[in-house]
């Protein structure tokens, strides 16, 4: 039953459910909101976890497929999809459920942006530790759903660790939750966990809790320069088993060093940028420490910049050379290396240039390659080849990769994660498949 008609056919109960401003029916609007390729027939703006309700309820009944939006930062990711009958923006979804700042904690709708979150809690001087990249687009709820975090996740864990509660509608219109408003809440299933990267397949998050931090009055930033990939891991497991508790930890290759403020460092140059937050005595005990391998200092504005252009790294390669394939990886600690060697050796000998930058210190890395100028590039051969190489328990998912080699990438997905048990829950959740129908692993 999913068409491009067919939608248009239901505009007077979706009008019905949202208002009359929040139907989008123009063309031209609904063509910049392209996924993929792909214009949606129709598009909402539900203001409240009901009218989402209603509008999934409707679709299930009448098998519409639906996808959810929220800043569209990321919905370049998964496949091409057949149709896009209902686009569901959640962007009007903004209400603050609680807020504690003597107790560390919010809850708010999903359309909150990352920016307004962390302007929001920053004034009490606290931080969220979700660091997405364009955070004045990425929404809460699209930060979830992708599971995508930067930087932070060294120092403060990854969104599963901090996410306390999460609110949600199911595939068939059913309302629920996970979690709660406090910290030490191990009541049912833990839905959180289930939900977070789960790329808006299984149901749409409305609304969730999260833990704050206290924001550090003080950071710097310190970079060290290596040879090799090599010297650069060794160093960080020097600084792993080392009492020091940095925020962020992360290794940037000299392909992805140009990409940087300032180009990055002369040469070819393997870097590991160490952020350090603390008093100027505990920034000493830093600088003492991490030794003669120093070989730069930021702090202030430049240090800003540079968080924020290793933040946004993933829309930068894309951005510079629409060409690439851009790859999330998470891997053991022990595999970072031989992938990072196995990386420059499959671009080496297919024409290509890759780039590296990641949480190295937690598995985690952003590869990318594309054409070296003047090369006979095999870009779709070398990644399939690298992919090949990963280690058993790594998962891999492309963030980004050109058109004509869109069906190819779904290859070069991997996850350790058990089929049958996800296809048993999306059944649960979601048993007629409308959501992203097509575009992941459903």
């Amino acid at each position: 039953m999913s068409t491009a008609a067919t939608p248009v056919r239901f505009a007077r109960e979706l009008r019905e459910i949202c208002g009359a401003g929040y139907v989008i029916e123009d063309p031209a609007r609904l063509e910049q909101a392209q996924i993929l390729g792909v214009t949606p027939a129709i598009a909402v703006e539900p203001a409240s976890v009901e009218e989402v309700a209603a509008v999934l309820f409707f679709a299930n009944v009448n098998e519409l497929s639906v996808v959810p939006a929220g800043g569209f930062t990321r919905q370049q990711a998964g496949n091409t999809p057949n149709a896009i009958d209902v686009l569901l923006y959640t962007s009007r979804l903004t209400d603050v459920e609680h807020y504690d700042p003597g107790d560390l904690t919010i809850g708010i709708g999903a359309g909150w942006t990352v920016a307004q979150l962390s302007s929001k809690v920053g004034a009490d001087g606290l931080l969220f530790a979700g660091d997405a990249p364009i955070p004045d687009r990425a929404t809460v709820g699209g930060l979830l759903a992708t599971g995508m975090t930067g930087p932070l996740r060294h120092g403060y864990g990854g969104l599963r660790d901090y996410c306390i509660g999460i609110k949600f509608v199911t595939g068939d219109g059913r309302k629920g939750k996970g979690g709660g408003r406090v910290v030490k809440n191990v009541a049912g299933f833990d839905l959180m966990k289930l939900l977070i990267g789960s790329q808006g397949t299984l149901a749409i998050i409305t609304g969730a809790s999260f833990k704050l931090f206290p924001a550090p009055r003080q950071t710097s930033t310190f970079v060290a320069g290596f040879a090799t990939a090599a010297e650069a891991i060794k160093y960080r497991n020097a600084v792993l088993c080392s009492p020091l508790s940095p925020m962020c930890l992360e290794l940037v290759s000299p392909q992805a060093a140009a990409l940087l403020p300032g180009g990055g460092r002369s040469g070819r140059v393997w870097s590991i940028y160490i952020r350090a937050a603390g008093s100027d005595a505990v920034l000493a005990r830093y600088r003492s420490e991490l030794g003669t391998a120093i070989s730069l200092e930021v702090d202030g504005h430049d240090e800003h910049e540079v968080w924020r252009a290793i933040e946004d790294f993933s829309n930068t390669v894309p951005g510079r050379y629409p060409d690439s394939v851009l790859i999330s990886l998470s891997l053991p600690l022990a595999d970072v290396q031989p992938v990072l060697e196995q990386l420059e050796s499959v671009a080496a000998q297919n024409g290509l240039n890759a780039a590296a930058i990641g949480t190295v210190g937690v598995g985690r890395l952003l590869v990318g390659f594309w054409p070296a100028p003047g090369e006979q590039a095999n870009i779709g051969g070398a990644v399939s080849a690298f992919h090949k190489r990963l280690p058993r328990d790594a998962s891999a998912s492309v963030l980004h990769c050109p058109e004509e080699m869109r069906r190819q990438a779904a290859a070069w997905e991997k996850t350790p994660t058990h089929s049958d048990s996800m296809t048993a829950v999306k059944r649960a959740l979601d048993a007629k498949g409308i959501l992203n129908r097509g575009r992941f692993l459903f």
